[in-house]
């Protein structure tokens, strides 16, 4: 029960309760205690809002940072990766296999901001070897959501 629930606040974390207790066939008790132990087990960390700054002029720079790394004995990337997600900055890292280790993302109000993250803050940690700064020039899907484009019907045609 507790993944059909999961799967559901991931579509839409508006969700209520009631909703997803009538979708599931189970009790709204049942969804609501299950969905209070999962924030307290840490299995959902964040309910997220999906926003589409363009279209209120909110001008951000949101940059893909390619992160080639030294991993240190005993704590292999973790330790390195860890100093770099405490940065406010850092708004997602992942570890990677393939030509780089870690890919940052990062949100400032200019390119003049970003660029001293990652010369000032990034790039002088110990163990980081290279960096690859990618600006993101255009979002046009964002976490399954079309950002611009023709509004999407989600409801499910009713058969009759």
């Amino acid at each position: 029960m507790l993944n059909e629930i999961l799967q559901i606040l991931d579509r839409d974390a508006r969700t209520t309760p009631e909703q997803i207790a009538t979708m599931t066939g189970a009790s709204t008790t049942e969804v609501t205690n299950a969905i209070n132990q999962a924030e307290k087990d840490r299995v959902i960390l964040k309910y997220k809002t999906i926003i589409n700054w363009d279209k209120i002029g909110n001008e951000r720079v949101a940059a893909l940072i390619e992160v080639k790394v030294t991993p240190q004995r005993d704590v292999g990337f973790d330790a390195i990766a860890e100093r770099i997600y405490r940065f406010p900055q850092a708004h997602t890292v992942y570890l990677l296999s393939g030509t780089y280790d870690l890919l940052v993302m990062i949100v400032g109000k200019t390119m003049h901001e970003v660029a001293d993250f990652v010369s000032q803050k990034l790039a002088p940690i110990e163990g980081v070897q290279s960096t690859v700064t990618h600006f993101l020039l255009k979002k046009y899907k964002e976490d399954g959501e079309i950002l611009n484009g023709k509004e999407e019907v989600k409801r499910q045609p009713m058969v009759l």
